[in-house]
């Protein structure tokens, strides 16, 4: 049968200010090529000029990203003649820059071709440092032809001209209808004393600050320090009031295992692996009032050996068939939504636990969210300078520390 226990964010352990460098903005869908205003009318051109198909690349990735099998990359093998080595070496952004950073600023390569990175602080720094290949879009069919209309909008990278979504994730309230005895539809009800003690919030502070502003009614994307600090003042009455039971990682899940909290803020992916891999039957739902989604992208670093190989791989993961068996296994938010109607028709040809599975996977709104899902989803805090995201944490730290 085909599962696994919970997915990218088991590795992604954020607290405080680790939290920094998950930050997202729906990453946008043109497929024209279009430069932002801060690379050159030409930058497509001159980068692209003279390369050629290698045969071979090098891919960096998270750890649970990928069927350990690789079914994709023997399949594109196959089809392009390209050997991929596929490294499982990012774990954080934070310290993937830091890495990364030096060799970069040389003009050397980092041995990678390809490499998936989170929207955030550190995608603005590989950025704004020009280490990111700007991408010739005319090389990128399959993502012109079927990424999700959805995902039009982007502040961090204007026009898709550095990076195309691999995945996405959603942030919402996961809950024990069991002991709620009600459904929970909105984040006023993280808020309700008739769940003193049993809710949980998350310690990362850049997810507990935007659930603080949708709850106060405010916009996270257009927030400024006194919007900040009406956030924190309703988290703060929260807390006070006995409702939360602790500020949690990746325990939070845990925790709603064992009826330690009966609602709290989760990642879609988790709670879907959490309900196959151990037959609970949790609820995951966006609030009313505005969930959050973030995204990791794929992107080429400017002193990549083999581009042309690694944009061929980009775009093979946005052919339909390709995405789908991607999203079969890593159970996150598909940027191909044609990829469901391909999922539903592999599930009709199984039968038992495997066809029960994958029509779970298919019919998930946490893997294909519809449109009103959507347009509840916002984007993080965005910060223009470092003296704005300290700003923020220390508005924010006072509350899981304090």
């Amino acid at each position: 049968m085909t599962q696994r226990r919970l997915g990218r964010r088991d590795a992604l352990r954020l607290g405080g200010l680790s939290a920094m460098g998950a930050f997202l903005a729906a990453c946008g869908v043109e497929g024209k090529g279009k430069p932002s205003a801060s690379t050159a009318p030409d930058a497509v051109a001159k980068f692209w000029a003279g390369k050629t198909k290698n045969g071979k690349l090098d891919f960096a990735g998270w750890p649970l990203y990928m069927d350990p099998k690789k079914p994709e990359l023997k399949k594109f093998t196959e089809q392009t003649g390209i050997a991929v080595k596929y490294d499982e070496v990012i774990e954080e952004m934070g310290p993937w820059f830091a890495k990364v950073q030096p060799q970069l600023s040389a003009g050397q390569s980092i041995g990678y071709d390809l490499m998936v990175i989170t929207n955030g602080m550190q995608f603005g720094q590989f950025r704004d440092a020009g280490f990111l290949a700007p991408l010739d879009h005319s090389k990128l069919p399959n993502y012109a032809a079927n990424a999700a209309k959805s995902y039009a909008q982007s502040t961090y990278d204007p026009g898709n001209v550095f990076s195309i979504p691999w995945a996405s994730g959603i942030t919402g309230i996961a809950y024990d209808e069991s002991k709620t005895k009600r459904p929970i539809t909105k984040l006023a009800d993280l808020w309700d004393p008739a769940f003193k003690g049993k809710v949980g919030m998350m310690s990362d502070l850049q997810e507990l600050g935007n659930f603080g502003l949708l709850a106060a009614g405010l916009d996270p994307a257009k927030s400024e320090e006194a919007d900040w600090k009406k956030a924190a003042a309703k988290l703060q009455e929260q807390k006070d009031a006995g409702i939360v039971r602790n500020y949690y990682d990746q325990s939070y899940v845990d925790a709603l295992g064992k009826g330690e909290v009966w609602l709290t803020q989760a990642w879609s992916g988790d709670i879907f692996q959490k309900n196959v891999s151990d037959g609970t039957n949790f609820k995951f739902v966006i609030p009313e009032e505005g969930g959050t989604i973030w995204t990791d992208n794929m992107t080429i670093p400017i002193t990549a050996a083999n581009p042309v190989d690694a944009i061929m791989l980009m775009d093979f993961f946005y052919e339909v068939e390709n995405a789908a068996t991607l999203a079969e296994y890593i159970n996150y938010v598909c940027p191909v939504p044609a990829a469901q109607a391909a999922m539903r028709k592999h599930a009709a040809a199984l039968t038992g636990e495997d066809k029960e599975y994958l029509e779970s996977v298919a019919e998930s709104p946490l893997v294909f969210p519809g449109e009103a899902d959507y347009a509840k989803l916002h984007y993080y805090v965005g910060f223009n300078t470092a003296e704005e995201q300290q700003d923020f944490t220390k508005v924010f730290d006072p509350i899981v520390l304090g």
